[in-house]
C-alpha cells in the first residue's frame, strides 16, 4: 500500500479523493435461489418483447442511431459476468461536436428482466460510483442489491469513457503499463482521448444508450459519483428524464478543494462517532475513552507506521496514509463496519499486524474504491476528474489549501491534504469549476442522502436537490451511518422501489429512521 498518492474526487462517484474514496458497500448474500427461480420462469416465459424508442439524440448521424442495433451476446469477461449476463458494444462519437468523425466502442452489460412483458418498464441503467469504476465488472458484484427490480427492468451498466474496455486511459511508463506515472505519461499514451472523457461526454453517451435500449426516457440509478453523472444528464436532456435515483449524492456546488475539506470533516465526524461507541460498548476499545483520546492514539500509531510500516499481507505494507484510508473504508460500511474496525485496530496496535485492517479495506472495496491508487483505475479517475474540473490554482494557493485540509481533521487531514495537488499539472483544460445540474422541466428526480455519510456529506444531497430546480429534485433523508443507504435501510429501499416501480416519489422532507435516529 505504501508509496501511493491520494487523488481527490467525488464518489461516487465520486466528489472525492481518489485514494480516500471508499465504497458504497453492503454485504453480498447468496443468490442461488433467485437464479433457480429465474431459470424455471424463463423455461415457461412468453416471448420477450423488445422496446423501440422514437426520439433519437439530436444531431447524430443515422448510422449511430436508427442504423445501429446493439448486438447482445454472452459475456466473455470478466469471469463474474459469465452465465446469464449479456454484453455488447455501442458505437458513439469520440467528439460530439464532430459526430461524423471518429467513433468509440462503449462496453455494455445487461441482465434481462424476469417479469412478464406487460409489467416491464424498460431498462434501469446503473452507475455504481467512481469515477474510474467499471460498470461491466460492477453489475455482477452488486447484482443482489438491485435484483428485486428485475421483475420490472432490465439491469444495464457500462464502462464509462476512460474506464475498462471503453477507450481506457493509460498513464504508465509504457502504453501497456496499467500503473500511474503522472500527467506527462497520461498525455504521452492517451493524449488523443483525454479531452473527451469527462462526465458531460459520458452523459451524452447515456442518451444514445437510452435510445438504443428502446426507452423514450432514461431510467437511472446512480451512486456517489454516479449522482453527478445522472444530474449532468438531467441538465442536458431534461425532456428525456424518466425515473432517476441519485443515491449518496455529491455536492454540485463545491469545487475540488472545497470537497476535500467537506469530506475530511465528514470522515473525522464518523470516526468520532465510532470512537464514542467503541469506548461505551466495546471491551478493550483500541481507541480509548472517547474521540479526543482516539485522536491521540491514532497520531501515535501513524507516527510509528510512518517510520516502520506494518506488514499487511501479500508483500504489502501499511503506512500512515494507508492507515487513514483503510479506517475510512471501514467507516463507509456504517455501524456494520465498527466491530471489525475495532478488532483490526487492536491487531495493529498490539501486534503490529496490518493484515486485518488491509483485508477489511480490500473486502469493502468496490465501485467507489475501485479508483484508488491500489489498482489500475487510478489513471481513469484522475483523467475524468481533471477533465471535469477547470480549477488550476498555483502552488501558493495549493499549499494553503493543503494546510487547510490537514487542519480540518486530526486523524485524516495529513493523508487527505495531498489530494489538492491532483490536477495542477494536467495537460488539458477542464470543463467547469462545478458541474451544471439545473434541470428545469425534467420529471421528478429522487435524491437520497444519509446524515452520517463520511464520503458524500449529507449537505451535498440537500444542495443537489435544490440545484436540480424547483419541482425537480426531491430529497429523501436517511438517518444512517455509512456511505449509501440502499438497500441497507428498509424505509429508503421501500421508497426508492416504489418510485422506480410506480413513479411515486416520497413527499418532500421525508425522513427515514436508521442507526443515527
Amino acid at each position: 500500500m505504501s508509496g501511493a498518492h491520494p487523488i481527490p474526487r467525488r464518489t461516487p462517484g465520486f466528489s472525492i479523493g481518489a485514494r480516500i474514496i471508499a465504497v458504497l458497500v453492503l454485504t453480498v448474500i447468496g443468490a442461488v435461489g433467485p437464479w433457480l427461480q429465474r431459470d424455471v420462469h424463463h423455461q415457461n416465459a412468453e416471448p420477450r418483447t423488445e422496446f423501440t424508442a422514437t426520439n433519437p439524440p439530436a444531431g447524430l448521424p443515422a448510422a449511430l442511431t436508427t442504423g445501429q442495433h446493439l448486438r447482445w451476446s454472452r459475456c466473455a469477461s470478466p469471469p463474474s459476468a459469465r452465465g446469464d449476463y449479456d454484453c455488447a458494444a455501442m458505437k458513439a462519437p469520440l467528439d460530439y461536436r464532430k459526430p461524423d468523425g471518429r467513433t468509440i466502442d462503449v462496453a455494455l452489460i445487461r441482465l434481462k428482466a424476469t417479469g412478464p412483458n406487460d409489467l416491464r418498464i424498460g431498462s434501469l441503467v446503473l452507475n455504481f460510483g467512481g469515477p474510474g469504476a467499471s460498470g461491466v465488472s460492477g453489475l455482477p458484484s452488486f447484482r443482489n442489491q438491485y435484483e428485486p427490480l428485475l421483475d420490472r427492468y432490465d439491469l444495464v451498466s457500462f464502462d464509462p469513457r476512460g474506464v475498462g474496455a471503453t477507450i481506457p486511459v493509460r498513464c504508465g511508463k509504457t502504453a501497456d503499463d496499467p500503473g500511474y506515472e503522472g500527467a506527462d505519461a497520461c498525455a504521452e499514451h492517451s493524449g488523443a482521448i483525454l479531452p473527451y472523457i469527462g462526465t458531460s461526454h459520458t452523459a451524452r453517451d447515456l442518451d444514445l444508450l437510452r435510445y438504443l435500449l428502446g426507452d423514450e426516457r432514461l431510467h437511472y440509478f446512480g451512486v456517489s459519483y454516479g449522482t453527478e453523472l445522472g444530474a449532468v444528464y438531467a441538465h442536458l436532456y431534461p425532456s428525456h428524464v424518466g425515473r432517476l435515483v441519485l443515491e449518496a449524492s455529491v455536492d454540485p456546488t463545491e469545487d475540488l478543494d472545497e470537497e476535500q475539506v467537506s469530506q475530511v470533516k465528514a470522515v473525522q465526524a464518523a470516526f468520532d462517532r465510532f470512537a464514542g461507541h467503541c469506548a461505551a460498548r466495546i471491551r478493550g476499545c483500541p481507541t480509548g475513552d472517547g474521540p479526543e483520546e482516539a485522536a491521540r492514539r491514532m497520531a501515535r500509531l501513524a507516527a510509528r507506521l510512518e517510520k516502520n510500516p506494518a506488514p499487511a499481507g501479500g508483500g504489502r505494507t501499511l503506512d500512515a496514509d494507508d492507515l487513514a484510508y483503510a479506517v475510512a473504508d471501514h467507516l463507509d460500511r456504517g455501524t456494520d463496519g465498527w466491530p471489525s474496525l475495532a478488532k483490526a485496530l487492536t491487531a495493529l496496535i498490539e501486534h503490529n499486524d496490518g493484515r486485518p485492517l488491509a483485508k477489511g479495506s480490500d473486502d469493502i472495496g468496490s465501485a467507489d474504491r475501485a479508483g484508488t491508487p491500489h489498482d489500475d483505475s487510478r489513471a481513469a479517475r484522475t483523467a475524468i476528474t481533471c477533465a471535469d474540473s477547470s480549477l488550476r490554482p498555483g502552488f501558493e494557493r495549493l499549499d494553503r489549501d493543503a494546510a487547510r485540509v490537514e487542519a480540518a481533521s486530526p486523524v485524516f487531514g495529513a493523508a487527505w491534504s495531498s489530494g489538492v495537488y491532483l490536477c495542477y499539472d494536467w495537460p488539458f483544460d477542464g470543463e467547469r469549476i462545478t458541474p451544471r445540474v439545473n434541470a428545469d422541466g425534467a420529471a421528478l428526480v429522487l435524491v437520497v442522502g444519509g446524515t452520517g455519510d463520511p464520503i458524500t456529506p449529507y449537505a451535498g444531497a440537500r444542495r443537489m436537490a435544490r440545484a436540480l430546480g424547483d419541482g425537480v429534485g426531491v430529497l429523501l433523508t436517511a438517518e444512517e451511518e455509512g456511505h449509501g443507504t440502499y438497500p441497507r435501510n428498509r424505509c429508503v429501499t421501500e421508497a426508492v422501489d416504489r418510485y422506480l416501480r410506480a413513479g411515486r416519489a416520497p413527499a418532500p422532507g421525508t425522513v427515514c429512521r436508521g442507526d443515527m435516529s
